[in-house]
């Protein structure tokens, strides 16, 4: 497919945003996707290209979470390799069964996590005692929210940031570092599947990917920076416009 030159230029920005967002409390698809979509793409294309470019901003706030030390490789080690299984089995789950029953469904979970949040403000705010072990927890949600991540995805990087800070007792700087690892790994699975199917634009995604790149380092040097209040207020910030829009789309 062939763009004006404005577009390219569009997409350049809105990936930049969208990096920046992603990189700090998730979400990035929702500036993203729409941005893709209005351009003309079929949806499945949209779908694809998106991945790739989301492939060089999760890929970029890792590595830059890693390098600033939050978070070790050795520690989610077991959280990379469920997750690899439960989006495998997500994304080829997807080419069986019908995601509009989800879709009804997530908006709702979502706004539990943002209602929780928002009602305990001390939440992520230090390390506590972990309520399971990090094994247990990495081949429990690393499942399950791999295969949600590759059979739908919205809401994921919201799903393992409270899910880390409640269960493992991280921070939310640590959660949302940790957090980007996983969504990496899932990711590159479903790009792995769109990419044999033949469906990305090569141009716009690694054009995006740029974007992508530059927006998801800031912010992510951003929250090694601000204190962790910083990072709630955009966490609920991000979740609550993922929840209206989920909302719109699956009811409007």
């Amino acid at each position: 497919m062939e763009f004006e030159l404005y577009y390219y230029l569009i997409f350049f920005l809105a990936a930049f945003l969208a990096g920046f967002v992603d990189s700090i409390a998730g979400g990035g698809g929702i500036i993203t996707v729409p941005v893709l979509l209005a351009s003309g793409m079929p949806p499945h294309i949209a779908l694809a290209t998106n991945k790739l470019q989301s492939s060089f901003g999760s890929f970029t706030a890792s590595f830059n979470y890693i390098k600033k030390g939050l978070v070790k490789l050795k520690d989610v080690y077991l959280g990379i390799f469920f997750t690899f299984i439960g989006a495998t089995l997500g994304t080829y789950s997807i080419l069986l069964l019908d995601a509009s029953l989800l879709s009804k469904i997530i908006p709702f979970m979502l706004v539990f996590i943002f209602m929780y949040t928002l009602f305990t403000p001390k939440l992520g705010s230090q390390d506590r005692h972990h309520v399971l072990k990090p094994t247990f927890f990495y081949l429990i949600f690393g499942l399950a929210i791999g295969f949600y991540d590759g059979f739908f995805g919205p809401g994921t990087g919201s799903f393992w940031t409270i899910a880390i800070v409640m269960l493992l007792g991280l921070n939310l700087k640590s959660a949302t570092a940790q957090t980007k690892i996983m969504n990496f790994t899932s990711n590159i699975v479903s790009l792995s599947v769109f990419i044999i199917g033949g469906k990305v634009l090569w141009t716009v995604g690694i054009l995006m990917g740029m974007g992508q790149m530059l927006g998801a380092y800031l912010g992510s040097s951003l929250v090694v920076k601000k204190e962790v209040s910083f990072i709630r207020t955009f966490f609920l910030t991000i979740v609550g416009i993922t929840i209206v829009k989920l909302f719109y789309d699956s009811y409007f």
